[in-house]
């Protein structure tokens, strides 16, 4: 270099619209329907809403959920997150020709809850052939977050007839 400094424009990254990540139209009444019987149920966990990047579900902070303190307990804050992550994983593949199990989940929980609602929203960090991996953030009833968690899932090929 001549010691002149650069005059070229930054480079400014353009939005791109989202394009959807689906396979097909996810169902959350069939999904709630065959979370109801099981833990996701029990604990009242209940999906929302599937955005065209992200899924969302809804936990109660009830005697279900909270620890003998109280207060929200970190494992039903990781339920929900794994819940979402397994459920927009499901909602990504074919599921004739795959299926999705989690292998990894971190949580990191930032603030205490001892009532309401917390609302999970997942969104993929990476969604690749054989592993995906979600990022899911937790919120209280006043948009606090609350948790914030990261979980990597494995999609298995199905065997053929």
């Amino acid at each position: 270099m001549n010691g002149t400094a650069r005059t070229e424009a930054p480079s400014i990254a353009l939005a791109r619209p989202v394009e959807p990540i689906w396979n097909g139209v996810p169902s959350l009444a069939v999904a709630n329907e065959l979370s109801g019987r099981s833990l996701i149920g029990r604990l009242g966990i209940e999906l929302l809403e599937v955005g065209e990047d992200y899924l969302s579900a809804r936990m109660p902070v009830d005697d279900r959920t909270r620890q003998p303190m109280g207060v929200l307990h970190g494992g039903a804050s990781v339920t929900l997150a794994e819940t979402l992550a397994s459920w927009a994983s499901t909602f990504t593949v074919d599921r004739d020709r795959a299926s999705s199990v989690g292998m990894e989940i971190n949580a990191n929980h930032l603030r205490p809850v001892t009532s309401g609602w917390v609302t999970g929203v997942a969104r993929p960090i990476a969604l690749g052939r054989r592993t995906q991996v979600w990022e899911i953030r937790i919120t209280d009833d006043d948009g606090r977050l609350v948790c914030i968690s990261r979980c990597t899932m494995a999609v298995i090929s199905r065997s053929s007839p």
